[in-house]
């Protein structure tokens, strides 16, 4: 008697297994591992617009998954809709991308907006990655001056 209580066990055990893993994935997860992993949204020192200044603030993605991903046309965004659309550029699998504000040469670990003004509100803000497509991958939020970052 207690194997056919088992077995009629299993099923259940199992959905529930597989409603528990539903629930933990994230939009990351399903978009092949990326997601927002850091944000310097209060550059140090002053605020006085300078290219070093811009460039200091920041927000970086990760690959977590085990492939490349395309991220042409995927958008970053704050909660004020200042867009950065991502060039044809793939991110490793496992690999780091910082996106900056200000001015700079492009390389696969540095993406430059090219803005002359601050994008990540310092007291709170909210970054948002999109695919292309318009879904949501990821996003992160603040709501404090200090620290001058938020690992998400």
């Amino acid at each position: 008697m207690r194997t056919v209580r088992i077995r009629a066990a299993l099923p259940a055990l199992a959905g529930a297994a597989l409603l528990i893993g539903t629930l933990l994935s994230s939009p990351a997860q399903a978009a092949g591992g990326v997601h927002i992993h850091h944000v310097w949204f209060d550059s140090p020192g002053r605020d006085d617009r300078s290219n070093t200044s811009l460039n200091a603030e920041w927000v970086q993605i990760k690959n977590g998954g085990s492939s490349a991903v395309s991220l042409k046309g995927w958008v970053l965004k704050d909660a004020s809709n200042h867009k950065y659309v991502f060039p044809d550029v793939k991110i490793g699998a496992g690999k780091y991308m910082k996106i900056r504000t200000g001015s700079g040469s492009d390389t696969a670990s540095t993406k430059y907006q090219g803005r002359r003004a601050y994008v990540w509100n310092n007291d709170k803000d909210t970054a948002t990655l999109t695919k292309a497509s318009g879904t949501k991958v990821d996003s992160c939020s603040w709501t404090t001056r200090d620290p001058s970052d938020k690992y998400c």
